[in-house]
């Protein structure tokens, strides 16, 4: 018979959100990849068939997210797939997407501090899978009441970490009103076994000064700070100017005298 096709090696899965790639190793010179998804309960599926490449993106075939998936990758020729032989193929690990997944960063839409208050309102990640209007499924309406998030916060320039969780889409927390603070967040899925944690949100600083601004307005400021310029040029001119006019009437007073 012909000689046996290589077949895909370090087989791995990426998942972030729910969209999940499959990758593998090596690259095919005189033959292609076609992988195959077999669920516990759904049909087995082909996805890239006939590939080149050394990844897959086999978001659509695992929309069942609560499944336990494999992929058989199978190193085939151009010739028909359909043929009677099997052809060579390698097994993945088995994955879960609601259990593996990674969860992406949440979204910071807005923060404040004012007194002792601090409040960050943020945004769940969205998934790639839609509601049957069009709209993205964020990963709230999949995981529901799994999904919590962490917030840790701590005093700007300090190293000594705080956290606060919440269900909801907000944290309020209390914190010293004369101090700055910075923070991110994360999602997590405590009842998980592995991969409990998301990724951390960007890290962001409250400012005392900025908010004192959001709070009054940015014409106010512009008002005390053009008449604070004001004052201080009167406060070194006017001297300036009298000293002048005192040296000139001194001036005027002595000509006689020196003309005489």
């Amino acid at each position: 018979g012909s000689p046996r096709l290589p077949t895909a090696v370090n087989i791995t899965w990426s998942s972030i959100n729910f969209k999940t790639i499959l990758r593998w190793e090596p690259k095919p010179s005189d033959y292609f990849y076609t992988v195959e998804i077999l669920g516990q309960t759904s049909n087995t599926q082909r996805k890239c068939i006939l590939t080149t490449e050394t990844e897959c993106d086999v978001t659509d075939v695992l929309r069942n997210v609560r499944e336990t998936y494999t992929a058989h990758i199978l190193s085939v020729t151009s010739s028909r797939m359909d043929n009677f032989e099997q052809p060579p193929y390698a097994i993945s690990e088995k994955f879960t997407p609601y259990n593996q997944t990674i969860l992406g960063k949440p979204e910071i839409q807005n923060y404040t501090q004012k007194d002792s208050k601090m409040s960050i309102v943020f945004k769940d990640p969205l998934t790639p899978y839609m509601f049957p209007n069009g709209s993205f499924q964020s990963i709230r309406d999949i995981f529901k009441n799994d999904l919590e998030y962490k917030l840790y916060y701590w005093k700007d320039q300090s190293s000594g970490k705080k956290d606060a969780t919440t269900k909801s889409n907000k944290f309020e927390i209390n914190v010293e009103n004369t101090k700055n603070y910075c923070f991110y967040i994360q999602g997590a899925i405590p009842s998980r076994r592995e991969n409990r944690a998301g990724q951390e949100s960007m890290v962001l600083c409250t400012s005392i000064g900025r908010n004192i601004l959001d709070e009054y307005g940015t014409e106010v400021f512009i008002i005390i700070a053009v008449v604070a310029i004001a004052v201080l040029t009167l406060a070194i001119v006017l001297p300036v100017i009298l000293c002048k006019r005192k040296r000139a009437k001194h001036a005027r007073e002595k000509q006689p005298l020196n003309g005489a």
